[in-house]
Order: C-alpha cells, then structure tokens, then sequence
C-alpha cells in the first residue's frame, strides 16, 4: 500500500514537473471587456474565463504549451503583441483590412453581426441607420461599428458617439442620452441579459436585421508567421472536430453563421479584405479631425478653468474670511476633491447623478474639471492671500478701509501676482488632464489621436502631431504668463 502511494505521489511530482517545464503561451485580453470574452472568475477573481479564455486554451494544448494570461487593454491589443508583451492577442480582436497589412492575423474562428439597438419606444421607427437621421448613435471607439458610424455620418447625418467601453452606450442609451447603439450582437445581447436581471422589463430591443457582419481573429506580431500558421491548424482540426462548437454553445453564443463560417474556412474560401489606406492619406484624412478636437480641448480647458478661478477664489476667500463652521466644510471639500481620482469625480458626476440630473457630456466634463481644479487654485490663492505681509494689512485698516476694500486694494493684487506662474502651471495641467473626459463620450485631442493610431497600427505620426497640437496651445500661454509676471515686478 505504501508502495502504491509513494508510486502515485511520485507519479505526480514528474506530471507537475513536466507541467512546469512545458513552454509558455503568453496570450493577451482585456478582462475588463467582460464576458463572454474574458471575465475575471466571481468564484477566484485571480483567475479569468471566458470563451476566448478556453480557445486560447485549446491553442496551448495544441502547441503543448502551458497558457498564461496577459492584462492588456483592448485598444492597445494590436500594439502590444507587436512589441512582444504576448504571443497572441485576442479578445474579441475585429478582423480589418489595415490589421492584416501591419500583424499576423489567424483565420476567423468567429462571425459576428453589428447590430442596432434602441429604445422599447422607438423600435417602431428606428431599424435601421437610414431612419437615424440627425440621432446620437453610440458605439465602442476604435471598432468596425465606429467607422461605419463615421462613414454614415456624412451620407446619413448620423452622429456618432465613441466610448471607451461596451457597457456605458447602453447605459446612457436607457438614461436617453443616445437614441441607438450599435455593437457586436455578442455585446448587445449581454447588456439586454444584464438589464433584465436588474429589472422586470427591458428597456431597449435589438433590431433584428444585422448592419453589417464581421470576424474575430487571433493577432501575432508581423515576424510570427510560422506560429501563425500553427495556429491556423489548430483552429481548423477544432473546427473539424467540434472542439470550437463545444466552447461556443458552453457560452450560449453558437449559431448557425458560426457553422456557415466553419465550412468556408474548412473549403479555404477567402475573404474579401480591401486595401488598407496610406498612412499619408490617412493623416490627409485626420488632420480636420484633430484640429476640431483640439479645438474641443481648449474651449474645454478655458471653461473648466474660468470656473476653477471662480469657485477656487471662493474657496479661498472662505477659509480666510469665514467663520470655523465654514472654514471646516470648505477644508473638507478641498481635501474630499484632491484626495479621490479626477476620473472618478467624472464618472460620479456624469453616470452617477444621471438619475436626478441628466448633464450634457460636455457641460459634465467642464463642471466635473472645474470643481476638480478649484480645490487646487484654492489653495494657490490660499497661500497667496496669506503671503501678504500683516503690516500693510494692519496699516490699510488703520487708515479706515474695510475689509472687502482692503482685499479689492491690497491684499488681492499682490496675492494676484503671487498666484499667477502657478496658475499658469495649473492651466498647462489642465490642458493635458482634459484627455480623460473621453471617459465620459468626450472626444477631444487625445481620444482623436487614439483613434487616428489605432487605425493606421501606429503612434508615431499621430503621436508627434498630437504633441505638436498641444505645444502649440500650451508654449504661447507659457510665454504670455512670463511676459505679464515681468511687467508687473517692473511696475
């Protein structure tokens, strides 16, 4: 008996040895995208599942390899297997033209429908885009559905509305802040599933007639083409033999396309992929865009800013003048804000109060900045007013101004003087921080740049013409900032 154990113990020891010696499949995703694709386990969080997660399971046995799971965001899939973060990405990765001219691309184990969904309300009159005419419709940036939305918006006058995820357009779709979404129906389908848990009745419908149909596919880097093509293999044997099938009816999102998809790819029936523009044309094609978003990006740091001196002076002048009671909620404001991401105030103020306030994206991000600087110009102004030498103060009292003339006279111009170089800082700052108002439907400089690089497969150009753009907002304030502080010591 002791015998069998010490066999059976033994046993194991080299199995998980073995194991441990195996080759490593890196692979990455973005868990973040939820399920069906990858999700992170409710049972053990360290953990990930999904569809994708068993297909790229079913590629490492394949390679007799041992699969390891690799956190990436999805935009950034493409880039990053091409740097060598992991040796395959996939999470519901969109076949296109321009990916197969910059990466190794699998064939596709998945056909996906782009889908509309709308309103319960409105699904009489809205099925299809041509009935969108002038609505918000939105979508997940830097996907097919995004370009056919572009594409659409000149032809049909629809205007397209990029997020940053999958589960906000139908969030803000039932808030009626959009009058359609169009997405993966994978997607769709999700987000109908979850209303209904959390509610007794949808709120939207999908339509049932697809826009436009697409692929999943696995992406390696460019110089991978004979892992490729082993993996190309193993996707078909799993096609021959029901392996995929099995995975994708465990997921609930086996259909008959899927199998019309199998047999075209067991029969090698290739499909059609257009040449992917240039990336000169495509910085011909760009450029308006940036300079429209630059111009969102500064009309936005502007207002954002004018309310932060605003409310800041507010503030400060608060907690100087005011009385304990005030003085200690204005203190509590000022730390509650500048202790908590800005991010966080933007999702709280734009999808947290939509219930008693259904803020515009744009006012939601001017407002949501504002009050997130005016905590930090407080305490600029703050120290500014206090910096302001008590014999003069003493002085001005004594020749019987009062307060407010001596603060108007005095003490505010001085403390002006004091202020300005960090205010100046503080603007160049908000500039740059204006970039996460994407989160919120906002395109701006940054989230435009995103999409211009994530479609040509690089951030080089849009990168430096980006860089170029804010440079060119920031460096004449910083100049005007320098030449106003030496007038002033002059006068």
């Amino acid at each position: 008996m002791r015998r069998s154990l010490l066999a059976l113990t033994c046993s194991c020891i080299a199995v998980g040895a073995a194991a441990a010696q195996r080759p490593v499949l890196r692979w990455g995703g973005d868990a973040e995208g939820g399920a069906p694709y990858v999700e992170a386990d409710p049972a053990d969080p360290s953990r990930v599942r999904g569809y994708d997660v068993e297909v790229a399971e079913l590629i490492a046995r394949g390679l007799g390899r041992t699969p390891r799971f690799v956190q990436v965001a999805w935009a950034q899939i493409e880039a990053s297997v091409e740097r060598g973060d992991f040796d395959i990405g996939m999470s519901g990765v969109e076949d296109r033209p321009a990916l197969r001219e910059r990466h190794a691309v699998s064939i596709p184990y998945f056909e996906f429908r782009e889908v509309l969904a709308v309103r319960v309300a409105d699904s009489a009159r809205f099925r299809t885009l041509e009935d969108l005419r002038g609505k918000r419709v939105g979508t997940l940036g830097s996907t097919g559905a995004y370009q056919i939305l572009i594409d659409s918006r000149g032809a049909l006058g629809v205007v397209p509305i990029s997020y940053d995820d999958d589960v906000h357009p139908y969030t803000d779709l039932v808030a009626g802040r959009l009058d359609a979404v169009l997405l993966d129906h994978i997607i769709a389908e999700r987000s109908l599933r979850r209303l209904l848990r959390e509610r007794s009745a949808a709120r939207f419908v999908i339509q049932p007639a697809a826009i436009a149909t697409g692929h999943y596919v696995i992406v390696l880097a460019k110089s991978d083409g004979p892992l490729r093509d082993s993996v190309d293999l193993i996707l078909r044997g799993a096609m021959g033999d029901g392996s995929l099938e099995r995975i994708f009816r465990e997921w609930s999102v086996w259909d008959q396309s899927q199998a019309g998809l199998f047999e075209r790819v067991r029969r090698a029936v290739p499909l059609a992929v257009a040449p992917p523009p240039s990336v000169s044309g495509s910085t011909a094609t760009y450029i308006p865009a940036l300079l429209r978003a630059a111009l969102v990006t500064l009309a936005l740091s502007a207002l954002a800013m004018l309310l932060a001196v605003i409310v800041g002076a507010a503030i400060a002048a608060g907690r100087v003048y005011g009385g304990t009671f005030t003085r200690a909620l204005l203190t509590a404001y000022v730390e509650i804000v500048r202790g908590t991401p800005v991010l966080l105030q933007l999702f709280v103020l734009y999808y947290g109060l939509s219930a008693m306030v259904r803020l515009p994206a744009f006012a939601a991000a001017v407002i949501g900045l504002g009050l997130n600087y005016a905590a930090y110009e407080s305490e600029i102004y703050r120290g500014a007013l206090q910096a302001v030498a008590r014999s003069q103060l003493e002085a001005a009292r004594t020749l019987g101004l009062g307060e407010w003339q001596i603060l108007r006279l005095v003490r505010g111009p001085q403390a002006l003087r004091l202020a300005l170089a960090p205010m100046t800082n503080d603007f160049v700052a908000l500039l740059k921080d204006s970039s996460l108002v994407s989160v919120i439907t906002v395109v701006e400089l940054t989230k435009q740049t995103s999409i211009y690089a994530t479609n040509i497969g690089s951030w080089v150009v849009p990168g430096i013409l980006c860089a170029i753009v804010y440079l060119a907002m920031s460096l004449p304030l910083a100049r005007f900032a320098r030449r106003l502080e030496r007038h002033w010591s002059i006068a």
